[in-house]
């Protein structure tokens, strides 16, 4: 069976963990280890997984004390100090989601069969009041859209040992250009496709999103989300993300990015017509389009 470390960041996790890791170390098929690190918590999440790796020995804990504020810092700190050397995949995991038994098998197949070394696939999203809502991420991939969007929900994300490993000697040897990445998924995903590796996006909801009030993210689903992207619209912070992306992978002179990189206006214009190479969803194609006329009239 193939070898799986799972990296799982925890902040104030304690009420969602228990069910977490064990739809987690039951997955069917593999053979799971997971690492876990706890930002600083107030809720006893440091003395709980503690507690929990001492009962099993497929759960390692990293050195507790440190504040990150944020996932994928944490996630950073998982990706630089974990050894790799023996497991077949590495798979990113949060702290409240439940994972459907063969989640983990359904990769390793679709990696073996498409010769893929990144896999992600669709989502359930679930609320306290017991609303479902699929979330598709498996749309067509674009030849740009690795700039503007990540390959699929971080918690579905699975990537083969040779892939990690780049991305970990990556992370290791340019620590002050990944402290400007907010979305540790979304780098993963733009590592990979501009360092020519291969990705797959199952359609297959492989899992169960949990939403509440302390997501970080949370689904695209309903008028909250929609506000909150018209928030980061306004404010530029996704194409400021975008241009760290960019330039984090060394794309700034490619012609297509070297036309808006620097954020300049006809840059955006360019941008706003190119939304079907940009992204894979129609309906995000249309909302970044809108997005970049915006701000080509407002600035970033």
């Amino acid at each position: 069976m193939p070898r799986i470390a799972i990296l799982l960041t925890v902040f104030n996790g304690r009420t969602w963990l228990q069910q977490q890791l064990e739809s987690i170390l039951s997955q069917v098929g593999v053979r799971v280890h997971v690492f876990i690190s706890v930002d600083v918590s107030t809720d006893g999440s440091e003395a709980f997984v503690d507690n929990l790796a001492i009962a099993d020995l497929r759960l390692t804990i990293l050195p507790h004390g440190r504040k990150f504020g944020e996932a994928a810092s944490n996630f950073f700190r998982l990706l630089n100090e974990v050894s790799f050397d023996d497991f077949d995949y590495i798979g990113f995991a949060d702290q409240d989601d439940i994972w459907l038994p063969d989640k983990l098998n359904q990769a390793h197949l679709k990696l073996t069969e498409t010769g893929a070394d990144g896999y992600a696939s669709d989502i359930t999203a679930f609320w306290p009041s017991r609303r479902r809502v699929l979330i598709k991420k498996s749309q067509p991939q674009k030849e740009w859209d690795f700039l503007f969007q990540s390959g699929g929900a971080g918690c579905t994300i699975v990537m083969s040992s040779s892939l990690a490993c780049a991305i970990q000697a990556y992370v290791r040897e340019h620590r002050d250009e990944i402290k400007k990445v907010w979305l540790h998924d979304w780098f993963c995903y733009a590592f990979a496709r501009a360092k020519g590796y291969k990705w797959f996006i199952h359609d297959y909801s492989s899992m169960m999103y949990r939403q509440h009030v302390d997501n970080q993210v949370g689904a695209n689903s309903g008028w909250r989300a929609i506000l909150h992207r018209a928030r980061k619209v306004v404010n530029g912070w996704g194409f400021r993300q975008s241009i760290i992306m960019a330039r984090t992978m060394g794309l700034e002179n490619n012609p297509f990015v070297k036309r808006w990189v620097n954020g300049q206006r006809t840059g955006l214009i360019y941008l706003a017509f190119k939304a079907h190479s940009c992204r894979r969803c129609f309906r995000d194609q249309i909302f970044f389009s809108l997005s970049c006329l915006i701000l080509a009239v407002t600035g970033i």
